[in-house]
């Protein structure tokens, strides 16, 4: 029977070799993210059931529990990142890893003999797992960290590592020349990268990235039903951890992500709720997001939509200034987006913040915004 194996282990070698190991007994692998609290890891294995748990450096540790066995043919089960529910696991197949691995190299024109992948992000998100498992689908050598370092990453680049998945959080730590190609995922890329700085866009029920530059890997199949981007391949789920699958009977995954086609291009608006019409004018937070992160001041920035009477919604700028004791004004920041978008996105309210919420890979929790609005308003009565 095969069985699910959870690895609460570091990123290294010794995790690729448990990953080889279950693989050549027919079992399929849970990463664990070693970042959560031990509360928040036992409700993960409860949840998603595995039968082992190995955890620890080097061989590790391996306990056995009551666990719920796996389809034949399963390699992984992957939570996702729960930024806007509670985590899912998410089941692949060993041919939804190796048509996934095949279409990225192909795409990237990736030759075992002279590339090398690095794996720098966490390997409990299919963002960097998948480096791994495309390196050992088809032989192409590969170095494995326990996590993201600035001068790790650049000294593996010296090594002779040739190829990297980052988020925009990480690219701007390192100088991205070192690499042949730098795969961008997790968030909204920067509107300015450097040529061999490719965009990706995928889900983890998607097995990682699937269109890279808006255009869509071999095999991948794009739709937009209704504003929302459905996607249709080989490598997508086979279903979640409880059963469920969330693909039509056709074969077509609603990603809850909103876009347009354009000359055979995606381009990605954001998630379907986070849309803001206002005043009759439909508006898409990122742009805005984009244009004021260059504004002198800012460290970072959210933009929302906020009740209001007279134009329904009212583009509101979450804001974390450089310099709480002298943020920028909304008046600057009114100023900077009209003159670069249309005046209708130029935010009417402005909300200065500590931070934002964020996931573990950088990407905003928008409508953990709203939440915590909610909650400062409730305290404040």
């Amino acid at each position: 029977m095969n069985q699910l194996v959870a690895l609460a282990m570091p990123g290294g070698p010794a995790f690729v070799d448990e990953l080889r190991r279950a693989w050549d007994d027919g079992d399929a692998v849970l990463p664990v993210d070693l970042r959560l609290p031990e509360s928040a890891r036992r409700a993960l294995l409860d949840e998603l059931e595995p039968s082992v748990v190995v955890e620890g450096v080097g061989a590790g540790e391996r306990h056995r529990r009551r666990g719920r066995p796996v389809e034949p043919g399963d390699a992984l089960v992957v939570a996702t990142s729960g930024t806007t529910g509670e985590p899912k696991g998410v089941v692949l197949t060993h041919r939804a890893v190796e048509v996934s691995a095949r279409a990225t190299s192909a795409a990237l024109s990736v030759d075992p003999d002279r590339d090398r992948w690095l794996a720098c992000l966490p390997l409990s998100h299919v963002g960097g797992l998948s480096v791994v498992t495309r390196a050992l689908a088809l032989g192409v050598p590969l170095e494995v960290h326990d996590g993201f370092d600035a001068a790790r990453v650049s000294e593996a680049a010296g090594r002779g590592a040739t190829l990297v998945s980052l988020v925009p959080t990480a690219l701007q730590r390192i100088d991205p020349v070192g690499f042949r190609i730098v795969l961008l995922g997790g968030s909204a890329p920067p509107a300015e990268r450097p040529a061999n700085v490719i965009a990706t866009y995928g889900l983890t029920e998607t097995g990682s990235g699937i269109v890279y530059d808006g255009r869509p890997l071999d095999g991948i199949e794009l739709r937009i039903v209704d504003g929302e981007i459905h996607a249709r391949g080989p490598m997508l789920l086979r279903a979640y951890r409880d059963g469920d699958d969330p693909k039509d009977p056709d074969g077509w995954l609603a990603t809850g992500d909103a876009g347009e086609i354009e000359d055979g291009r995606l381009r990605v608006h954001g998630r379907c709720g986070d849309l803001i019409i206002t005043g009759g004018e439909n508006v898409w937070p990122e742009p805005i997001e984009a244009s004021l992160r260059e504004l002198p001041g800012v460290a970072d920035v959210a933009v929302v939509g906020r009740p209001d009477a007279e134009w329904g919604q009212i583009v509101t700028a979450v804001v974390v200034p450089e310099d709480p004791s002298d943020p920028p004004t909304l008046a600057r920041l009114r100023e900077h987006v009209g003159a670069r978008l249309p005046r209708y996105c130029a935010p009417r309210s402005l909300e200065l913040v500590e931070r934002l919420p964020r996931a573990r890979l950088g990407k905003l929790r928008r409508s953990q915004l709203t939440l915590e609005r909610d909650q400062r308003s409730r305290s404040d009565q």
